[in-house]
């Protein structure tokens, strides 16, 4: 086994048992990188370069990293415990603060802006000796669920088939940890961003309960919606990347100041005597038909439902009770909510973008400031920021508030106490994570009303403010990877952790566990 595929768990263990050094275990991991990733994204870039690469990275802090190994490196040879992250490598979704670092949310209107700061969540992993080795590529402000619409190119590619996108919008996320690029990345989750690539690439994605991680660093898209969380290739990774970011923060007043639990520990102990659900609502697709606007229904593929069933089977097997035909009727309402709530909240919070403070300004000579806003915002905004802009403006108007915004908030409330009433008589729901596996490069792209319906089955959790993991679970006909999906109430991911890791060992000596995309072997 190569350094590179070592877990975080393997890394911190090897580090603090001085097997290893925190600078074999950096250089390693930037040696692989220089393999397989190719050039990074720019502003202006060529969508179309090197399409066998990966293309994970916006910026790569390399001395960054050798110093921070360096310094974990002393402090074991000084006797100090580095942490339980120690010398881990982290790579961080470009839409959190990083100080002296470029932040850019792929978005040509942040593509100067050196944060002056460092994300919660990302200060907790340095303080526990993780080395972030840069920041990785996104849908621009997180709008997409592809990373096609990222103002830097060339866009991430999808490990497994590169002529494929890994998901959005923590894509380069989850290229990133799918590529052996580093075992642990930081993500952000507004209606699946986290899960959905996650499951597209292979790999373990959670989005934590609303306010177990602070927000505070984070670059804004739903403030009601967005959650901060890890990508891994493990359960076990996951479980100790949210241990050490998770709790209260002075910062952010939405972050829960409920304890902590040791996820770790949770972990082992299983599925025995926890019953889990399963819900007809989650094993079909319900869309408006553009050209009628009547609701439409279409079956999940069999191979993805074959898989929950398959995955229920073997919880079962380990003690778990599987409680069928649990009703979550709501489900379907999800993504027209979604596109309103979300689009009111990016409205808002992307007008603070006006050329002045910070970021992108016209070089443009202008009449007045106005014209100044105006100028910089159509010159520095891509199409999905000017349309969520004009269609959150659209919907929160005061005439058609009634009609779409409130609306939308009853649809939100009927939807969490769906997972009310399911949660009083389960555990966990167990789900699938998407409706297909990863889509061609182009082929949704431009449809932005059928690209937010990958999310249908995730962002529920979202609106209902519930953790919720994706686990792969194999592959299809095509050797795409395909995702399994837990939801649990809330702080309840010690369930999840729980659900996850027992399916993770029912299936560890199974053929698919050892698949390696090729760039990775």
């Amino acid at each position: 086994m190569q350094l590179f595929e070592l877990t975080a768990l393997q890394i911190a263990e090897s580090i603090r048992q001085k097997k290893l050094t925190a600078r074999e275990v950096i250089e390693a991991h930037l040696n692989h990188i220089q393999t397989v990733d190719g050039i990074p994204g720019t502003v202006g870039g060529d969508p179309a370069a090197e399409p066998d690469k990966i293309h994970a990275f916006i910026t790569l802090t390399k001395e960054s990293a050798l110093e921070q190994a360096a310094a974990i490196d002393a402090k074991i040879a000084a006797g100090e415990d580095p942490g339980p992250l120690a010398g881990v490598p982290v790579t961080i979704k470009d839409i959190l603060c990083v100080e002296g670092t470029p932040s850019t949310a792929a978005s040509k209107i942040l593509a100067n802006f050196v944060a002056p700061y460092t994300a919660t969540a990302v200060e907790r992993w340095q303080k526990a000796g993780a080395i972030v080795l840069g920041k990785v590529n996104l849908d621009e402000f997180t709008y997409g669920s592809s990373n096609e619409s990222s103002a830097f190119q060339p866009a991430p590619r999808n490990p497994w088939d590169t002529s494929r996108v890994p998901g959005g919008s923590s894509g380069g996320s989850a290229a990133a940890v799918a590529a052996f690029e580093g075992p642990i990345s930081l993500g952000t989750d507004t209606a699946g961003s986290i899960r959905l690539p996650a499951a597209y690439c292979g790999v373990v994605g959670l989005k934590p309960t609303y306010g177990r991680v602070s927000r505070y660093g984070l670059i804004a898209f739903g403030s009601s919606l967005d959650c901060p969380g890890p990508l891994t290739r493990t359960v076990s990774d996951s479980a100790l990347a949210l241990q050490v970011m998770a709790g209260a923060d002075p910062h952010d007043s939405t972050a829960a100041t409920v304890p902590v639990p040791d996820y770790l520990a949770e972990i082992e102990k299983g599925v025995h005597g926890l019953k889990i659900g399963l819900s007809p609502d989650y094993f079909r697709i319900t869309y408006f038909d553009a050209a009628t606007g009547a609701l439409e229904e279409q079956p999940l593929p069999a191979e993805i439902k074959q898989a929950v069933y398959d995955a229920a089977q073997k919880l079962a097997a380990q003690g778990a009770e599987i409680v069928e035909d649990i009703p979550m009727p709501h489900t379907k309402f999800g993504i027209p909510a979604y596109f309103v709530i979300s689009r009111v909240e990016a409205a808002s919070n992307l007008h603070r973008y006006d050329g002045v403070k910070y970021g992108y300004r016209t070089p443009d000579l202008t009449e007045d400031l106005r014209s100044m806003y105006r100028k910089s915002r159509a010159q520095g905004f891509g199409l999905q920021p000017k349309l969520r802009v004009l269609m959150g403006m659209y919907v929160s108007a005061a005439q058609y508030s009634e009609q779409y915004y409130n609306r939308a908030l009853k649809i939100r409330s009927l939807i969490r106490r769906d997972f009310d009433e399911a949660f009083a008589k389960v555990d966990t729901l167990l789900t699938p994570s998407t409706p297909g596996p990863a889509f061609k490069i182009g082929g949704v792209y431009g449809d932005s009303v059928l690209m937010q319906y990958a999310d249908q089955l995730l962002v529920t959790g979202n609106h209902a403010g519930v953790p919720g993991i994706s686990i792969p679970a194999g592959f299809d006909g095509e050797n795409l990877p395909i995702g399994i999906h837990f939801f649990a109430g809330d702080f309840r991911e010690d369930l999840l952790f729980r659900a996850g890791h027992a399916y993770e060992q029912a299936t560890k000596n199974e053929a698919w566990r050892s698949a390696r995309p090729a760039l990775a072997r």
